[in-house]
């Protein structure tokens, strides 16, 4: 205890040890102490040293440190005295708060240390898993120095010990908790240490949110204020910058969890917006940021659209807009703002359509977009403000040409309104005023206000300007070249070619506007020729540009400015190669570059705004086909051109045939309808006739039953009575059974005659079915003409049994009139018995034949219509039999052009690939057509 009373200050006599002797003498007694006392107090020693002696105590000491963390778990004082002097090793912010003054290299040096110990620290990953295993003792003495040394080590090597956590079973579970601790120095330094664990590992970060980070996180905000709350809220607002910036599943899993509404209040801000506080001003520019994130133009299409439409729906976007008009907002925020409502309604129709409809606070209320155009070309503005407002003019009019309409439409003479100020009557003050800076946003903002819009293009030729008094109004694409000619700054001019490149590219009547100015080929030859200073090399590529444009896009309607002397005026002025660097010293520029990386303008300083994110996009299109325009002989045009046309005969010719075979198709596919149709009435009347043929099977049936039981009546009488029973028949009976018989007689000759039409028509059925030539219909006609003629046979055997029965009555007549001319009649009990059995039988033969005509007259019935139903499928088959041999020999006609045409076309193709033209394959033409054949099918 002496020796430790030495080291922590008290008095002893004889000479004092040095630091790396008494370290040693501490490291001895933490390894060999037996007691829990001796070595709590030789490492409290080594805590006390730490600071001083970083170099010995890490060197020395940090194997025993270790080993106390593994064996003395259950003292949470050692433990904590341990984690302590690990950290004070480990980090480095001590060190950087020493070193202020000092010079680098005394700085490089103890980073390299901080470095050196965390490797040695984290060379067994075991290691890191003990600190986290000890994140979960809720003694604070162990978890804060626990939590702060996790902290250093992410900080010294973030990627390792991040893949160590990750691995770790629970590992960022172990951390997550420390965000609901209730002692508020933990949770705090736990926001730190989330905030390093989650830098730039995406896998972390996906974790982090699937453990309910953003709830907790929004809490946090919440109860410390939002935007009025301290540095707390400013870390978790890190923390969800971490966790969203360039991660879409985190994004999606943001919005989907409607925390996007929960950021509506943090932009509620006061009427009275004086006395912002640093913090505050800090807090919301992160809050903008995070909006930002959640609708960058990096983010893919559709997810910006949905958080576009979810933030104008629950009222942020609004909230934003309220912001931007605001008085008394400082002047970074109010920048953030307008970058943050740009990206907001950036492509977005609805949202447009409301910024649009925005008014400033002001008498008379004046739209959003006037107040901010204001802003842009008013030089005493910030420079950074002025490019946000003129990014925030850019997103507006991006996909919007409802938008760029309007405000082409305000430059329009029967639209300009003398009593207000417009968006066109600010960018032209912009345009041609001695700012050279409003010269260039104005020329950018109109530029987009005419980008992909053909139709703006030629509207805003129509737009006249009053130069000065006396003088007649001229056209503003003639202002612009006219500016372009006096030699003004290089930041001006090049703003205005890149407007008059915008304008008159993919628009011939605009080039024909420009070039009929007769002032303006010669001053572009003249300043492309021109050796000039490394400034002017820029202005010469835009002329250059400028100038191949009005070649490309020439319609040859002004004679003496066709795309043929054009070129002849650049090969004898300027030179093709001299023609074609100067061109290409577009994308050579540094600033180029810088601006084609992303939409926004970014800047440094005013001097350095030249490019356009767009026009960039423009010049990428445009370089490869106006160097090969130019390079291109008159010949090679004149052949070009004479091919482009018979391609597009033949492409013409291809196209009607495609309509014709279109419409057949229709046909055919329509033909096959009715086919089908036709089927299935086909298969409905077999199902009828089947039906009918049980039918006329029970009728068989019963009429058999009646047969043989009549039969069996007539021979018992004739056994048992004989001809004695017949002999009382009166006279009027006798007549009135010649009666019936007569007419049996009569519908017996009637119903021979029916058959006998029957038989010729099922012969011509017969016929016309052997002569019909599709299979499959003639198949169907032969098996219902077989049913049919079955059905006839049935109804010729059922009119034969029933002319049998007439055949048994006439004999029956024939044996009543012989017993009736016979000696004596018997008795008259006899007699009048058997004349009433005489009559029951009589009267049952009687309704039985009543019944066989009634069942007769049933199936001619079904006959008939069964036979019209043949007579009209043999109509409508002929019909078709017709029509699909027409539509073959059609086919068989256009096959015969088509091939013509694809070996004209061959030919043709073979004469380009002559000439040295890049032709497509006919498998790619061949693909193409089938694609657009299949969508035109869809449409149909």
């Amino acid at each position: 205890m002496n020796f430790l009373r030495g080291v922590m200050g008290g008095q002893t006599a004889g000479p004092q040890p040095s630091g790396a002797e008494t370290i040693q003498k501490l490291c001895d007694r933490v390894a060999s102490s037996t007691l829990l006392e001796d070595r709590r107090g030789a490492v409290r020693a080594l805590k006390s040293l730490s600071k001083k002696y970083r170099m010995e105590v890490g060197t020395q000491a940090m194997d025993h440190l270790i080993n106390i963390l593994q064996t003395d778990r259950s003292d949470s004082e050692i433990l904590g005295y341990a984690l302590d002097t690990l950290y004070n090793v480990i980090s480095n912010d001590e060190e950087e708060e020493q070193d202020e003054s000092e010079d680098e290299n005394a700085q490089k040096q103890a980073d390299d240390l901080a470095t050196q110990f965390t490797e040695k620290f984290i060379e067994d990953p075991e290691h890191i898993t003990l600190v986290l295993t000890l994140l979960e003792e809720f003694d604070f003495h162990v978890r804060w120095p626990g939590v702060k040394l996790l902290t250093a080590l992410l900080k010294t090597q973030g990627v390792q010990v991040q893949g160590i956590i990750l691995v770790s079973p629970m590992g960022v579970s172990r951390l997550m908790d420390l965000l609901a601790d209730s002692r508020e120095v933990i949770r705090n330094d736990g926001l730190l240490l989330l905030q390093q664990l989650t830098k730039g590992n995406a896998a972390i970060q996906k974790i982090v949110a699937f453990e309910n980070a953003f709830e907790r996180l929004l809490d946090i905000i919440t109860e410390e204020g939002s935007s009025d709350g301290g540095i707390v809220v400013e870390d978790c607002l890190l923390l969800l910058l971490n966790l969203l910036k360039n991660n879409s599943s985190n994004q999606n899993f943001f919005k989907e969890g409607s925390y996007i509404q929960r950021m509506k209040p943090w932009f509620e801000v006061g009427d009275d917006n004086s006395g912002w506080s640093a913090q505050k001003v800090t807090n919301l520019h992160l809050m903008l940021q995070l909006v930002r994130v959640m609708v960058s133009p990096v983010n893919s299409p559709g997810a910006t659209a949905s958080c576009q439409k979810c933030m104008y729906q629950c009222g942020l976007l609004q909230q934003l807009c309220t912001i931007l008009m605001a008085t008394g907002v400082p002047a970074d925020i109010l920048t953030e703002t307008i970058n943050t409502v740009s990206e907001v309604i950036r492509g977005s129709q609805v949202n447009q359509d409301y910024f649009a409809s925005v008014n400033a606070p002001s008498n008379p209320p004046r739209p959003a977009i006037v107040v901010l155009l204001m802003s842009m070309v008013n030089e005493r503005q910030p420079f950074v403000l002025r490019c946000a407002v003129l990014y925030c003019f850019q997103c507006f009019l991006c996909k919007n040409q409802k938008g760029q309409g309007e405000i082409v439409a305000t430059l329009l003479p029967s639209t300009i309104d003398a009593n207000s100020i417009s968006a066109g009557q600010l960018l032209c003050g912009g345009l041609f005023s001695t700012d050279s800076l409003s010269n260039w946003c104005a020329a950018v903002a109109l530029a987009h206000a005419l980008q992909d819009n053909l139709t703006q293009k030629e509207q805003l030729l129509r737009v006249q300007l009053a130069t000065s008094l006396g003088k007649p109004p001229v056209s503003l694409l003639q202002q612009c070249t006219n500016i372009l000619s006096q030699g003004s700054k290089v930041q001006t001019r090049v703003g205005l070619l890149m407007l008059l490149c915008t304008w008159i590219s993919n628009c011939p009547i605009a080039v024909t506007h420009f070039l009929h100015n007769q002032d303006n080929v010669p001053f572009l030859t003249a300043q492309i020729s021109e050796n000039l200073g490394e400034d002017e090399r820029l202005v010469q590529g835009l002329c250059a540009l400028l100038l191949g444009i009005c070649i490309f896009y020439n319609d040859n309607s002004l004679e003496n400015y066709t795309k043929e002397k054009l070129k002849q005026l650049i090969e004898k002025r300027i030179g093709k190669e001299n023609f074609v660097e100067k061109l290409g010293f577009i994308t050579k520029h540094e600033l180029y570059s810088r601006a084609a990386l992303k939409p926004q303008p970014v800047f440094p300083s005013p001097e350095q705004m030249l490019f356009d994110h767009e026009f960039t996009r423009l010049v990428k299109d445009l370089e490869g086909l106006i160097t090969k325009a130019v390079q291109k002989s008159s010949e090679e045009d004149k052949k070009e051109e004479e091919v482009k046309k018979t391609l597009e005969q033949h492409d013409n010719i291809v196209t009607q045939y495609k309509e014709l075979i279109r419409e057949q198709d229709a046909q055919i596919q329509e033909l096959k309808e009715k086919v089908a149709s036709m089927t299935t009435q086909t298969e409905q009347l077999q199902a009828t006739v089947s039906q009918q043929q049980s039918q006329i099977q029970q009728h068989k049936d019963q009429y058999n039953l009646i047969k043989l039981k009549l039969g069996k009546e007539n021979q018992s009488q004739s056994n048992n009575q004989g001809d004695s029973q017949v002999n009382g028949l009166q006279t009027e009976e006798l007549s009135q059974l010649r009666e019936e018989l007569e007419e049996l007689r009569r519908q017996q000759t009637l119903l021979q005659t029916q058959l006998s039409e029957k038989d010729a028509l099922f012969d011509s059925l017969k016929s016309s079915a052997q002569a019909a030539e599709a299979p499959a219909g003639g198949s169907d006609n032969a098996e219902l003409l077989q049913e049919v003629e079955a059905l006839k046979n049935q109804v010729q055997s059922h009119l034969a049994e029933i002319g049998q029965l007439k055949t048994e009555r006439l004999e029956l007549l024939r044996r009543a009139e012989a017993a009736s001319s016979s000696t004596a009649p018997p008795s008259d009990k006899s007699s009048d018995a058997a004349k009433a059995e005489l009559e029951s039988r009589l009267a049952a033969q009687t309704s039985e034949m009543e019944r066989l005509k009634e069942g007769r007259s049933e199936l001619e019935e079904q006959l008939a219509s069964a036979t019209s139903t043949v007579a009209i499928l043999q109509t409508e088959k002929s019909k078709l039999q017709t029509e699909v041999q027409e539509s073959k020999k059609e086919q068989d006609d256009l096959l015969m052009l088509l091939a013509d045409q694809d070996q004209k076309i061959h030919s043709l193709k073979q004469k380009l690939k002559d000439l040295g033209e890049t032709v497509e394959d006919e498998d790619d033409i061949d693909a193409r057509d089938q694609t657009s054949d299949e969508e035109d099918e869809d449409e149909d």
